[in-house]
């Protein structure tokens, strides 16, 4: 049986097979473009399907383990060969189903292909070290070791970078893998899945059921043989995951919300940081966990970029992101932008003043899509719910500072601390920025969106449970210390 039937039916990946569901239930996986289209029926998967995938993982990670990590490391590669003859065809079903552009889901489709190179090269690398002992005729060393199996929970707006560059470190370290992708992107992360399977991984070390988050996801959550779980979405589903894997002993690992500042300087290139803001906050639909949110702007400078954001804000193109003419694209569900616009409204009740935007587009060619246009608040107080909550969809909170110390203070002054970036050409305001601000990510004169794949990515505060993924620093959470002592 292949990934998905003729009828767009796609079904689970389990012990090397593409199996149904036991409940026989199914969702539909819609085009937020165009809710007339049918990206798939995934299936609806039960606890007992997320307990198959489990027993396949267990039973395979035994075999895993023992391969060295230059032999884990040649399936990466093939799996990696596999999706870049394949990049086109992923890509447009992540547009399809998430609504970003089709030059981003290249982009991010090309990212997961590096990521999984990149972690094939960490197979020949060092797993401990020596360690001197007190006692002359002993050797002592340190050795890192696989959890065992790994439960991965995926949210829909990376529906390849994120699922790729949680298994693919977990993988390497030689742990098996029983991934839960969010149903609005599903089929994608099917499609990724299958170039697994081309690549000839060997049965129950990669493993995907497709469902709800209230039952198989929290089921992988509490399941007793899963030894670790990794999860990137909201704050409140990745609470009710951390409690229920600290409770059983379980290793967890959580990346959640942001609240995502950035400070322009009196003295920052304003066409620079406007063209960075737009991005940061626009690009997606501003549902990014990195997305650009609140923007403080010194009082000298804050008509001024508040004027050249206006207008360049006017410029972007809304539609449908198969097209090659649109900048942004739908908001990725129903209730993605019911909440939005909630958000939105909330603004106005509290007393900050839409310049621009926050409405949606439904008629014409946005009448079976889930649009809006970005929206730009302006006269925001840090006390406001729009300077407070997490929105993920395309709204900026325009806020003003008389100094840089209130500027930092503003900004630090949210549960989140996630990502954050500053626009000044001053060393001094780099360096104070740099050191005072509460966030794991720091970006300076560059938008507070993106991290590069081989470098520590997490938050700070609310936004993470403070480890780190991607780059070497995922061996930490994907691998324990085995302390060694040998005395002849």
């Amino acid at each position: 049986m292949s990934v998905a039937a003729e009828n767009k039916t796609y079904f689970n990946f389990i012990n090397g097979r593409w199996v149904k569901a036991e409940s026989g239930g199914m969702e539909q996986s819609l085009n937020p473009a165009d809710t007339r289209d049918i990206v798939g029926l995934v299936q609806k998967s039960s606890i007992e399907d997320v307990d198959r995938a489990v027993e396949a993982a267990k039973q395979a990670k035994k075999a895993w383990r023992k391969l060295s990590g230059a032999e884990r490391g040649q399936f990466l590669y093939k799996a990696a060969d596999i999706m870049e003859q394949r990049l086109d065809e992923i890509a447009e079903c992540a547009t399809r189903e998430m609504g970003k552009t089709l030059p981003e889901a290249k982009g991010e489709t090309a990212r997961g292909i590096a990521i999984l190179r990149y972690y094939a090269g960490e197979g020949m690398r060092k797993t401990g070290d020596v360690i001197p002992s007190t006692d002359t005729s002993a050797f002592m060393y340190t050795d890192r070791v696989p959890l065992g199996v790994v439960g991965v929970i995926s949210p829909w707006n990376f529906p390849v970078a994120i699922p790729i560059w949680k298994m693919a470190p977990a993988l390497i370290y030689g742990n098996t893998v029983v991934i839960k992708p969010a149903t609005e992107t599903a089929v994608t992360c099917l499609k990724v899945i299958s170039c697994f399977e081309e690549a000839g991984i060997p049965s129950g070390v990669v493993n995907a059921v497709t469902g709800p988050g209230s039952s198989a996801g929290q089921r992988l959550a509490e399941h007793p043989d899963v030894n670790g779980i990794t999860f990137t979405g909201s704050n409140q589903t990745g609470k009710i995951i951390g409690r229920t894997a600290f409770e059983r002993g379980a290793k967890y690992q959580l990346e959640m919300g942001g609240k995502n500042p950035v400070i322009v300087a009196d003295d920052a290139d304003l066409d620079i940081a406007v063209e960075a803001v737009i991005s940061g906050a626009f690009r997606s639909t501003g549902q990014k966990c990195t997305a650009t949110s609140r923007v403080i702007v010194l009082t000298g400078v804050y008509d001024r970029f508040k004027e050249k954001l206006l207008q360049q804000t006017k410029e972007i193109t809304i539609g449908d992101s198969l097209k090659e003419d649109v900048w942004m694209g739908p908001i990725a569900n129903k209730q993605q932008l019911d909440n939005c616009l909630s958000y939105i409204d909330k603004g106005k009740q509290e007393g900050a003043d839409l310049i621009f935007g926050g409405e949606r587009l439904a008629d014409g060619k946005y009448e079976k899509g889930y649009y809006i246009r970005p929206a730009i608040f302006d006269n925001v107080t840090s006390g406001m719910t729009i300077a407070q909550e997490e929105i993920f969809g395309p709204v900026i909170a325009l806020i003003k500072a008389d100094t840089l110390e209130e500027a930092l203070k503003t900004a630090n002054d949210v549960k989140f601390g996630l990502s954050a970036s500053i626009f000044t050409q001053n060393i001094g305001r780099m360096l104070s920025f740099i050191d005072e601000i509460e966030a794991g990510l720091i970006r300076v004169n560059a938008e507070s969106a993106g991290v590069e794949l081989q470098a520590p990515f997490g938050g700070v505060k609310q936004s993470s449970s403070h480890s780190r993924e991607q780059g070497e620093a995922a061996k930490e959470f994907f691998t324990a210390v085995k302390t060694v002592f040998v005395k002849p």
